[in-house]
């Protein structure tokens, strides 16, 4: 009896201790197939599994960095510098899987990253069968991976089913059919997204532009952009400046260290304050004013027909009796919240300085925590009904034309290091002066442009600026590291 109690005992313990660590090596080669391998949402156990049932034989290592180890780093640490404490043979060249933990359990994966190895078909496979069950996973980055469209196109689906995963990070990876684009579409789950140094040029800005926004559809949940180091001209600038007409989720985007020259800073500086409508804009705001009508009139009085309800209103009173019904609305959302989305600015303000770190990159401890923090906002953001701007009520009939308020919702943008002169600063200048309290740029980096830092300007955007942020002073520290990252 006491040996068959010892036993029964032992097994339990066994039990117990397979909850924690996940399966074993015996269980885990019990599954005959890639297919029937249950994933325990343990990395370092799972991955070296599921690469095995594939028939890989140079598996790369799985290196864990535990919480302890994050009082090690020096803040604004460069990614290798990490990747070197990380690694107990830091000039080691085989691959490996890093991963950060959020606690001492195996289960508390936080961030993964492939840094300077190749992904192939099989690792991606691996990758995507197991990252569904990492539940806690909030960012996934590859830099310099090799990776190709098509695994750009499999890696947006697998973002989906992920919970936690909201910020991805590819830097480094060139493609030919220019797929980022797909990572901003209008049902994509992701807050964060760093696409520096990829050779986007002003084809892949194009795309990147109708992903954020058109008359017909917009991004609704990205709120860091980081197109850093992409040979971005004045048409890609353009095409950027096109996306932002309507979208009105985006608070950072970084286009340092590109090719803007002076037209492609006015047509971004142009959408900030008021623009005219285009012919497509003032159609497609004609359809939803008509649909909002539609659907007013079936509230009102179900018994009536629609037509008959129109019928009875001049047609030149339809727009105004939709920007009636807006105007409360929006009346009463102010009331309800106006501190709040003025706080809700400047937490997001505060919660993308980690992009203009060291190279941009979102390894080191600062944008660690500044990243776990801007999950509680970006968790709020979703809460917020994201309004088609198209039916904005401060929309204005002048000349002929509609003019729309431009994007205030766009808190921070980085220009520094392109091709911008002095012609242009009048323009930023100008929209600076005509900001009020309802929202617009609360960092404008310029640095390392073609004119004077003295310039009369130039000093003036920075002490109004100065006003805005008081934390000014270190975006032009950030933005001089960031260009100091090859």
């Amino acid at each position: 009896m006491p040996r068959k109690r010892q036993t029964r005992e032992k097994a339990n313990q066994e039990d117990d201790a397979s909850k924690i660590t996940g399966p074993s090596s015996h269980e885990a080669s019990t599954a005959q197939t890639f297919d029937e391998y249950q994933c325990s949402g343990n990395v370092e156990i799972d991955f070296p599994a599921l690469c095995a049932l594939l028939g890989m034989k140079d598996i790369p290592a799985v290196c864990i960095k535990c919480p302890s180890s994050c009082t090690t780093e020096t803040e604004g640490g460069d990614t290798e510098d990490n990747q070197s404490q990380l690694n107990p043979a830091p000039l080691c060249s085989k691959p490996c899987l890093i991963v950060e933990l959020e606690n001492e359990d195996p289960h508390s994966a936080k961030r993964m990253k492939v840094s300077g190895w190749k992904v192939n078909e099989q690792i991606l496979r691996t990758l995507q069968t197991m990252l569904p069950s990492v539940s806690q996973l909030l960012s996934l980055q590859f830099w310099q991976a090799g990776l190709t469209d098509p695994m750009v196109i499999s890696l947006v689906n697998t973002i989906s089913p992920c919970s936690s995963l909201k910020s991805v990070t590819l830097e480094g990876n060139a493609l030919p059919d220019q797929s980022f684009h797909l990572l901003l579409s209008e049902d994509s789950v992701l807050t964060h997204l760093s696409l520096r140094n990829n050779r986007i040029g002003d084809e892949g800005a194009r795309l990147i532009g109708s992903a954020l926004s058109t008359t017909r559809s917009a991004n609704k949940k990205l709120l860091l952009l980081n197109l850093a180091f992409n040979s971005i001209g004045d048409e890609g600038a353009t095409h950027i400046a096109q996306g932002l007409r309507l979208n009105r989720t985006l608070i950072c985007l970084s286009l340092a260290n590109n090719q803007i020259g002076d037209s492609g800073a006015a047509q971004l500086s142009a959408i900030l304050g008021e623009f005219a409508l285009t012919h497509e804009e003032v159609t497609e705001r004609r359809k939803l004013l008509l649909q909002r009508t539609q659907t007013s009139c079936h509230n009102a009085d179900p018994d009536q027909s629609c037509e008959d309800q129109l019928s009875s209103v001049p047609s030149n009173n339809l727009q105004s009796i939709s920007k009636s019904s807006s105007r409360k609305k929006e009346a009463s959302k102010k009331d309800d919240k106006p501190t709040h989305n003025k706080e809700k600015l400047s937490k997001k303000s505060s919660d993308v300085k980690a992009i203009h770190s060291k190279g941009g990159k979102p390894a080191d401890k600062e944008r660690s925590a500044q990243e776990d923090k801007s999950n509680i906002s970006l968790n709020e953001a979703d809460l917020v009904e994201i309004v088609n701007p198209l039916l904005d009520p401060s929309v204005d009939r002048r000349d002929g034309q509609l003019f729309l308020q431009g994007n205030t919702t766009l808190a921070s943008l980085n220009l520094a290091g392109n091709r911008i002169t002095e012609k242009s600063l009048p323009r930023f200048l100008k929209l600076l002066e005509m900001q009020d309290e309802g929202g617009g740029l609360l960092r404008l980096c310029l640095q390392r442009n073609l004119f004077s830092p003295e310039c009369e300007y130039y000093t003036e955007i920075k002490e109004l600026l100065a006003l805005t942020d008081p934390d000014i002073k270190n975006c032009s520290e950030q933005t001089e590291e960031e260009g100091q990252a090859a």
